[in-house]
């Protein structure tokens, strides 16, 4: 096969189709051509918080409320919600009547399979011998799968009316008799597909035997765009986004301040993942990097910019930090028991087990003797049963929560001499207390915990300090 491309247009981006068009299929990285590639695509945006549950806040969509109450038909009433907002995407980008009802025709029949899955599932669960629990992990699936095939299907349909030869390659698994592995779903769609003369439009959630949403949740489409990528030996893998890949958020240090990177390594991709501001899923990326494959990552609206590329083998020229990154809403969830005392792995294994079963994420973790701290991204509701959990199985234990920040200093190569007192001088500087920090021996990241309150106080010092005072330094590394 010869050189191609395998590419992930994020949902904020497949809003804009004008923009897609004309900024992403229209301008290839690589070639004139405009074939020898692979696109997966993502749910519009905001449809998937519909679906499942807003990302950032919590709030529960039609999966959150069709799981939380077998006699509540409240989740019915919010499936009524999504099908008139889909079709209102419709309409938006499909210029004629007939184009309209085609493609209301293809979801609604979707929506309306749906519907009533989770009508007789509900019904059948009623009975005492039926337990909703043993269906929820495939109604998530289910649900997740009608985004992309909303997106993709569409997309197709705008591709061929400006005559580029697109074709639909659903991976969703929508009504398959057959159940099979993700690598074999792939392979069997892709396997008649001639890229050469064909562009393969491929929805981003792909149904397996053994689900994708289980393991990888929301970054479920990243496998997706993985696997495909390792599959059909990719070159590279591109992702387009509506922002670049930049030293920090322009929004908090300013536009003026925050420099795009040019390149970085796969190692500090995942210290990002892990904050939440994924450039791609950690998992998702191990395929790539085992397969010697780079990923680019490209801002939709600035298409003349080559983006960020990622590799395993990157290194800066010379140590520096590179990217001043972190999130807010984090749960220091503290853990004390005197009795934890050479008891820490059991302890550890039973709290860990806890976070997993409500899905918490781990941002970052402490430990000594007789005490363990998890900080947890993750809504209220969740923390406190998790609390209630542990209080059950550890009744003499003190148990604390506490919302706070992190902020983090990353880089390729950060083993410079004096940096991490110059990092906590930033910090002080503008009256933050430092309630915990991390920094391990890789020297890649540093972590600080502080008061929600200084989030943004100190993205802004750490990036002043660490990132523009050596502006001229800084630039030659992150373009390097």
């Amino acid at each position: 096969m010869t050189f191609h491309t395998v590419e992930k247009i994020g949902g904020t981006s497949m809003s804009d189709y004008v923009a897609v068009r004309d900024n992403i299929i229209l301008k290839p990285v690589h070639r004139e051509d405009l074939y020898q590639r692979i696109f997966v695509v993502s749910a519009y945006g905001g449809i998937t918080d519909m679906l499942l549950e807003h990302k950032k806040n919590g709030q529960a969509g039609i999966y959150g409320q069709f799981a939380n109450s077998v006699n509540d038909d409240g989740w019915q009433a919010s499936l009524v919600a999504l099908k008139q907002a889909m079709f209102a995407i419709n309409a938006n980008i499909f210029d004629t009547a007939d184009a309209i009802k085609k493609a209301d025709t293809f979801i609604g029949e979707r929506l309306d399979d749906a519907e009533r899955c989770l009508a007789d599932l509900q019904h059948l669960c009623r009975h005492g011998h039926f337990s909703l629990d043993a269906h929820l992990s495939t109604v998530r699936e289910m649900l997740a799968s009608l985004g992309e095939a909303h997106s993709a299907w569409n997309t197709v349909q705008l591709l061929q009316q400006d005559g580029i030869n697109a074709v639909f390659v659903d991976l969703t698994g929508w009504q398959t008799d057959k159940h099979m592995t993700l690598d074999e779903r792939i392979k069997n769609a892709f396997a008649e597909i001639d890229l050469r003369q064909q562009l393969p439009i491929a929805t981003g959630y792909a149904h397996s035997i053994d689900g994708l949403m289980s393991t990888f949740d929301r970054g479920y489409s990243e496998m997706t765009f993985s696997r495909i990528a390792v599959l059909t030996k990719a070159d590279e893998a591109i992702i387009h986004k509506e922002f670049h890949l930049s030293s920090a958020d322009p929004r908090l240090v300013g536009e003026d301040k925050a420099v795009p990177i040019g390149r970085t390594n796969y190692d500090v991709a995942d210290q990002l993942a892990n904050l939440g501001m994924e450039a791609i899923h950690p998992k998702a990326a191990k395929g790539l990097r085992q397969n010697d494959i780079a990923l680019r990552v490209r801002n939709t609206f600035e298409p003349d910019h080559a983006g960020t590329l990622i590799t395993g083998d990157y290194v800066s020229s010379k140590p520096c930090v590179e990217i001043i990154a972190g999130c807010k809403g984090v749960y220091a969830f503290e853990v004390f028991d005197q009795n934890m005392a050479g008891e820490i792995h059991n302890y550890d294994r039973e709290i860990l087990g806890q976070i997993r079963r409500f899905r918490a994420h781990i941002v970052s973790k402490d430990i000594n003797a007789n005490t363990i701290t998890h900080y947890l991204s993750a809504s209220l509701k969740t923390i406190r049963r998790i609390r209630d959990a542990l209080q059950e199985i550890y009744p003499d234990a003190e148990i604390n929560q506490q919302k706070v920040s992190i902020v983090s200093a990353i880089g390729s190569d950060m083993k410079i001499p004096g940096i991490l007192a110059k990092t906590v001088s930033a910090l002080a500087e503008k009256q933050i207390s430092v309630l915990a920090m991390h920094q391990s021996m890789r020297q890649v990241d540093m972590q600080f915990v502080i008061d929600e309150d200084a989030y943004t106080d100190a993205m802004k010092s750490l990036h002043c300090h660490l990132v523009e005072v050596h502006d001229h330094g800084i630039a030659i590394c992150l373009a390097s």
